[in-house]
């Protein structure tokens, strides 16, 4: 068992989820990978547990029933991770806009360097994003000075879905409590991290859009985060 756990939520990610496992289980680094799939219609979940008996203790695949948004799947995960003891807790994408290489960087910033959540931040040295179109550049890029200006938290990249977490973080950050599941999700992450005065760094990275597959994002996630954010600052931190 690894001392690592990469959570990685799937929904119809057919086209990338096995080269992602496989290159991840390349690494110098030994890392142990948890699947949560929301009942991929394209048979994911059928690939991860082909796949498992090739890891048989190395990749676990979590089934829910639906897609009930990016939030509630690792939310899932985290508790999974916490219930198996695992000292760090990554999560990243499936469609390789996160590069698997960047896992051991994250890894060492919060096991060799004190930090107790690193981020694989696109905007802590200027725009490291390849193949966006300009409007999503800007969309996210804005989004993220947005949530720095209301709540004046000191990270770049407050929408960065490439995080590695300290088990004790999300220990003390309570997860029943989250209130967004979208793009908002990321940001009340670290908000509250901050909040309760962990040390967090920004490891830049360089973020490629997908190759293959179909993305995600819809109007009603950046929408969850504008209005998010404003509720998230006037309520402090929830307990």
């Amino acid at each position: 068992m690894s001392d690592t756990l990469v959570i990685i939520p799937t929904y119809n990610e057919k086209e990338n989820i096995e080269n992602m496992v496989k290159t991840v289980f390349s690494l110098q680094k030994a890392f142990d990978i948890l699947v949560v799939d929301d009942n991929s219609p394209d048979g994911t979940g059928a690939i991860v547990e082909r796949l498992q008996a090739q890891f048989p203790s190395r990749l676990f695949l979590e089934k829910r029933k639906e897609k009930t948004g990016l939030g509630t799947a690792y939310i899932h995960g985290f508790k999974w991770a916490l219930a198996k003891k695992y000292d760090y807790i990554i999560e990243m994408d499936a469609d390789f806009s996160h590069d698997p290489e960047d896992l051991i960087r994250l890894y060492q910033a919060c096991h060799d360097y004190g930090a107790d959540v690193s981020i694989g931040s696109r905007y802590s040295k200027g725009v490291n994003v390849v193949n966006w179109p300009m409007n999503r550049v800007l969309m996210s890029y804005f989004a993220s000075k947005y949530v720095q200006f209301i709540t004046r938290i000191p990270i770049h990249d407050t929408t960065a879905g490439f995080v590695c977490y300290k088990r004790n973080v999300l220990e003390t950050i309570k997860l029943d409590k989250i209130k967004f599941v979208g793009y908002a999700f990321q940001i009340e992450m670290k908000f509250k991290a901050w909040k309760h005065g962990f040390n967090i760094k920004e490891v830049s990275v360089i973020f490629t859009d997908r190759a293959l597959g179909k993305s995600k994002m819809d109007s009603s996630i950046i929408g969850e985060a504008i209005l998010g954010v404003i509720k998230m600052k006037l309520k402090g931190l929830p307990k």
